[in-house]
C-alpha cells in the first residue's frame, strides 16, 4: 500500500493535473460552481442593480392594461443588468473553395564572336583542339510550377441558451454572458456564449440570434470519461511539439 502511496504522491507533484482528474475516478463530472460568475453577481448584487417600484391601485390590479414591465402588454425584453434573455444558436453552414495556380517560364541566350579584328582566329589558336570562340555562350534555362488546393467544410448546429445581461455600456450595448451544463451519466455537455447585443435586435419573445451578437464567443464541448479517452496523454501533446520528425 505504501509503494502505490508514493506513487501517486509523486505523480501528484509531476504532473499537477493527474491529482485533479484522481478525484473523478468512479464518479461523474461535477457541476461548476454558479457562485462567484458574473451572471451571479449582475443577478444579486442590488446595489448596481437598480428596482422599478410600481404603485399600482386595486383597478389597476383588475385591468389588462396596466402599465409596468410586468404587466400582460409590457415589454418583456431585457434591458437591464441582471435581466435573462434566450440565445438562439442555428449554424447550417457550408463552405467550399477550390485553387489552382500553374506557371512556366522557358529561356534560352547564345552569344558567339566569330569575327573581331582578327582576334577570336588568334584566341583559337592558342585553346585546345576543339574549342572555338565562334560560340562564347550559349546558355537555355527553363522553371515550371503547379500547386492545387481545396477546402471543404459543413458545419450543422442548432441550440437554445439562457444568457443574462452582465453589464450595460454607456451607449445602451448590453454584455451577456451564458453557460450551461448537461450531465448525462459520466458525459458533461457544456455550452458557453458571450458578447455584446444592441436592446432593439431583441425580438418581442426575448431572443436573440448569434449572428447579431458582436464579438460573439460560442464554445460547444464537454468532458468526462469518453473525452478523456479521447485526449491525447499530455506526454504524447508534448512530443507532438518537441519532437520535429
Amino acid at each position: 500500500m505504501r509503494p502505490l502511496v508514493l506513487v501517486l504522491c509523486a505523480t501528484a507533484l509531476l504532473f499537477p493535473a493527474a491529482c485533479d482528474r484522481l478525484k473523478e475516478v468512479g464518479r461523474p463530472p461535477s457541476f461548476k460552481p454558479v457562485e462567484g460568475s458574473n451572471s451571479y453577481y449582475a443577478m444579486t448584487d442590488s446595489a448596481t442593480l437598480p428596482m422599478e417600484v410600481e404603485r399600482r391601485s386595486p383597478l389597476d390590479n383588475s385591468s389588462l392594461w396596466a402599465h409596468g414591465r410586468q404587466s400582460l402588454l409590457g415589454d418583456h425584453r431585457a434591458g437591464r443588468r441582471g435581466d435573462i434573455l434566450t440565445v438562439v444558436i442555428e449554424i447550417d453552414e457550408k463552405a467550399e473553395i477550390s485553387n489552382t495556380t500553374a506557371r512556366s517560364r522557358s529561356g534560352a541566350t547564345s552569344m558567339g564572336i566569330p569575327q573581331l579584328l582578327g582576334i577570336p582566329q588568334r584566341i583559337n589558336k592558342a585553346l585546345p583542339d576543339g574549342v572555338t570562340m565562334d560560340n562564347a555562350v550559349d546558355a537555355d534555362s527553363s522553371s515550371s510550377h503547379s500547386g492545387n488546393g481545396s477546402v471543404k467544410r459543413k458545419e450543422k448546429l442548432t441550440l437554445r441558451i439562457a444568457a443574462t445581461v452582465t453589464d450595460v455600456l454607456n451607449n445602451g450595448v448590453m454584455k451577456i454572458e451564458g453557460s450551461q451544463e448537461v450531465r448525462v451519466n459520466y458525459e458533461m455537455r457544456e455550452l458557453l456564449v458571450s458578447g455584446y447585443v444592441r436592446p432593439e435586435d431583441i425580438s418581442r419573445q426575448n431572443e436573440i440570434t448569434y449572428d447579431k451578437i458582436a464579438a460573439a464567443r460560442i464554445s460547444y464541448g464537454g468532458r468526462g470519461q469518453i473525452m478523456d479517452v479521447q485526449q491525447p496523454r499530455i506526454g504524447h501533446q508534448i512530443a507532438d511539439i518537441i519532437l520535429p520528425f
